[in-house]
């Protein structure tokens, strides 16, 4: 933190800054750390008093663009002795911007807020810093869904109907940006005034994808084109190799029998693909005369809502009926086939034998039946292998896929580049062995989401003007 930081005796060593966080961004085979949500805790019960405390201690001391986490860090044990892993203390994690603090003024920053910590009768929490920069993320009929066992089911959610159909506007078209439904930093370029169309000639046309995006699609139709081919080829050897034996026996011919099975299904598959391609490059390639599915007409500016504080960044644009009807199913999220059901399932609920609620939908087709309480985030069903309380949580972007995330158990508060503080819901990595980050720039938007009682409740306020689960087009 800041350049002057080594007559400090608050200053880390250069070691101790580069490993004291290893781990928690999936760094390495085994993770020496990894992120814990916040449930239980006689901070849960003070949290919206000490919160905003805290909240005004920073403003006091004349920080600028912070976040405030809160964190619990596991400790995880050597390969082969995991049980000697250990869940840390309580912390309020504060971000700052690179540069912008030094190690004394995060000392005496830490001291008020430890202070005031005592004086609301809560004790073993830790307050710790740390640099980081926060970052907003952003034809024909659109294509039907289609079921597992088609080859082109997890290349052509780019152009299909279900949740997560990648987004631009012509607002965006110079930067080639991109999101998903629909936020007003989406939809409009400027987010601190109100859009709003006035029928004119000026329309800000929405698009399916991007140029970026569209051939990003492209290259994974060839991607999975190239990889059956590949086995189509491998199999072909195989059955060469074994039809030239003088002699089979039954074991041979067996083989014989799986291999061409197996040699059918990739030419079928290839095809398939083959096909596909041939139709996304023939009927989408011209954003303006093929991708072209509505138009904005309304994006209030991003502001903080009144009553909550949390931000309020939406918009609303006309889809062409055209283009969604036919193929519309509502709000549903396609988990594809980044993971199978047995391996998603492990993700959420990673204690073997525990409780769980969530159930892997027919077709992979998760619809969406509810917003989540605030009960539901503060009091979830699942415990750990020490008993506390955990809440995973999924979505589906455009630039990371399908992921899951651990909740952090406690609203977040972050103040932006205007001096706004405002509270935000924190999702860390799992903190499994196989970590990846939750979301990065490009999955603006997308729906994150949690079950109860094996249904999806989307993680998003109620809003008495939109309707979140029709099933069908019409009314």
């Amino acid at each position: 933190m800041g350049s002057n930081t080594t007559a400090s005796p608050y200053a880390p060593d250069e070691y101790e800054k580069r490993s004291y966080y290893n781990g928690i961004a999936g760094d390495g085979d085994h993770p020496v750390l990894s992120l814990r949500g916040v449930f239980g805790t006689p901070l849960n019960e003070k949290w919206p008093i000490v919160g905003p405390a805290i909240c005004a201690i920073l403003k006091d001391f004349g920080l600028r663009r912070w976040s405030v986490d809160p964190a619990r860090f596991f400790t995880h044990g050597p390969v082969g002795d995991e049980a000697q892993g250990k869940l840390g203390p309580v912390v309020i994690w504060i971000g700052v911007m690179p540069g912008s603090t030094t190690p004394d003024l995060a000392h005496q920053v830490s001291q008020k807020i430890l202070a005031l910590l005592q004086e609301n009768g809560i004790s073993d929490v830790v307050v710790e810093f740390r640099e980081a920069e926060t970052q907003q993320l952003l034809g024909p009929p659109l294509l039907r869904p289609v079921g597992s066992l088609n080859a082109t089911h997890h290349v052509r959610g780019f152009l299909a109907t279900l949740h997560g159909v990648p987004l631009t506007t012509s607002d965006w078209e110079a930067d080639d940006g991109q999101g998903t439904l629909t936020l007003c930093h989406v939809l409009h370029r400027d987010t601190t005034t109100e859009y709003k169309f006035k029928g004119d000639a000026s329309q800000n046309s929405v698009y399916v994808c991007g140029a970026r995006r569209f051939q990003q699609g492209l290259d994974d139709i060839a991607k999975a084109l190239s990889d059956h081919s590949t086995l189509a080829e491998y199999y072909a050897r195989d059955i060469a190799k074994l039809q030239a034996m003088e002699q089979q026996d039954e074991e041979t011919k067996k083989e014989l029998r799986r291999l061409k099975a197996k040699l059918e299904e990739e030419k079928e598959s290839t095809e398939e693909l083959e096909s596909f391609q041939n139709e996304v490059t023939k009927h989408w390639s011209d954003q303006k005369l093929q991708r072209e599915i509505g138009y904005v007409e309304f994006a209030p500016a991003i502001s903080i809502a009144d009553d909550s504080q949390y931000t309020s960044d939406w918009g609303v644009f006309i889809a062409a009926e055209a283009k969604v009807k036919p193929h519309f199913e509502g709000n549903v999220v396609d988990l594809g086939s980044k993971y199978s059901p047995q391996d998603l399932h492990s993700m959420f609920y990673p204690v073997p034998g525990g409780r769980t609620t969530f159930k892997f939908p027919d077709q992979r087709k998760l619809r969406i039946v509810a917003c989540a309480t605030e009960d539901d985030l503060a009091h979830p069903a699942e415990l750990d292998t020490d008993g506390l309380p955990f809440l995973m949580v999924g979505k589906v972007g455009n630039t990371t896929g399908l992921t899951v995330g651990r909740y952090a158990g406690i609203v977040s508060f972050l103040e932006n580049d205007a001096g706004v503080v405002s509270r935000e819901l924190g999702i860390y990595n799992t903190g499994l062995k196989v970590t990846e980050p939750f979301s990065e720039k490009g999955d603006s938007g997308s729906l994150v989401w949690l079950t109860r009682d094996g249904q999806a409740h989307m993680v998003k306020a109620e809003y008495k003007h939109a309707d979140f689960y029709r099933s069908s087009w019409s009314a």
